[in-house]
């Protein structure tokens, strides 16, 4: 049978300890012993199923880490306090001083600056390049280079990284690459394309309802016991734990999952189509127009469609300040950062969730100061939706 994430995640069931059926959530910071051995060994990590404390893992966090596991096609996962509490963690894993990482240059912000800003504290280099030219990424690898980093889909610009070929190019090179696939759950599956670690951060379309931040990290057995090992774990040592009540949360939410990205994704084409045909300068993988459209057709999950993010390029700031403004007093949405929420989000994200990039950088990459990301939500009647912000774009002269 061919792989199919949601159907992975469907077929996992927990029982509640009194026969519910949902996992009983294990309400503890610490766990008893009955030997003094046991927690001995489970320090010493071989002591598999027992608990020693919350930091390290809970039944709540293992249930949903299996889940996610399932999800990506991967051997194990390891959930963490929100998506930069799964990302710093693989990257410090795997890299010490002296060391460099070749990222992609259009990421998420907050990862951006980790990479730019922090890590160099610790002698740890980073080269950003343009992760959809093979060439330029194989030509930034250097001998003491020990990640590829990227996002399936990354943020802000919706560029697609060719997963299949760096996995190819990491392998050659005896490297490990990282793919943060936050934008595009269940529509690509980056482990089944060759990635060594799959990130996400779970508060995003996998949670879905705007009310918990977490993270993850999905991979092999092995790597994710790296990260959990009392004495030289990155997860374990750095400490950014997910609390059991938000695990059990995320866990209920990650059932309707397919759902909903299926709705995000139809209610995006539609609206890409139409702003397309509108003139608007509009990027999708959807789209026919997107550069990448091909590969990510031929890596995609078919029925999930192509996600629920698009952008849009009004020209300027300003256009873009009023035409989200407007679009929020008419109810449209929220002018807010983050995605994958049940209604449309929307932001400039120069000024927003990109703003640690410095703007001569924005410039290069081609994110302009009037581009508009939207997270597009689950509404009933998208051709409604649709009239909506074509009203308030020609009120505001896009249109």
């Amino acid at each position: 049978m061919s792989f199919n994430p949601a159907d992975n995640i469907q077929d996992l069931q927990y029982y509640g300890e009194f026969g519910g059926v949902n996992p009983s959530i294990s309400d503890s910071s610490t766990f008893t012993f009955l030997a003094a051995k046991t927690m001995f060994d489970t320090f010493e990590g071989n002591a598999d199923g027992c608990y020693l404390y919350a930091r390290h893992s809970t039944p709540s966090n293992l249930y949903l880490g299996k889940a996610l596991a399932a999800m990506e096609g991967t051997e194990t996962a390891n959930v963490s306090a929100s998506g930069m509490g799964a990302i710093t963690p693989v990257i410090l894993q795997l890299c010490g001083a002296g060391d460099h990482v070749v990222s992609s240059r259009t990421i998420y912000g907050g990862t951006y600056a980790f990479l730019k800003n922090f890590i160099p504290r610790l002698g740890i280099k980073t080269t950003f390049v343009d992760i959809t030219k093979l060439a330029i990424v194989e030509a930034a690898i250097t001998k003491n280079t020990k990640i590829l980093y990227c996002e399936a889909v990354s943020n802000p610009l919706l560029e697609v990284a060719d997963i299949a070929a760096l996995s190819a190019l990491a392998k050659k090179h005896n490297l490990k690459l990282v793919v943060d696939n936050t934008f595009s759950p269940l529509s690509i599956s980056p482990a089944k394309l060759g990635a060594d670690v799959v990130c996400h951060s779970l508060t995003k379309f996998i949670n879905g309802s705007s009310d918990t931040v977490g993270g993850v990290v999905c991979g092999t057995q092995e790597f994710i016991n790296d990260l959990r090992n009392v004495n030289d774990g990155a997860s374990m040592l750095l400490g950014s734990t997910m609390d059991s009540l938000r695990a059990s949360s995320i866990l209920k939410n990650m059932r309707t999952l397919h759902i909903r990205m299926k709705q995000h994704s139809y209610n995006a084409a539609y609206l890409a189509d139409k702003f397309q045909a509108d003139g608007l300068i509009t990027v999708y993988p959807g789209l026919e127009s997107h550069p990448s459209h091909k590969l990510f057709k031929s890596n995609m999950n078919t029925e999930f469609g192509f996600g629920g993010m698009l952008t849009i390029d009004v020209g300027t700031l300003e256009k873009a300040n009023e035409l989200m403004e407007l679009m929020q007093q008419k109810n449209i949405g929220n002018l807010a950062v983050s995605l994958g929420f049940y209604r449309t989000l929307f932001s400039a994200p120069g000024t927003s969730t990109s703003s640690e990039i410095p703007a001569d950088e924005q410039k290069e990459m081609g994110l302009s100061k009037g581009l508009i990301r939207f997270s597009i939500g689950l509404d009933n009647d998208i051709e409604r939706t649709y009239q909506l912000m074509k009203s308030c774009m020609v009120q505001v002269g896009v249109l």
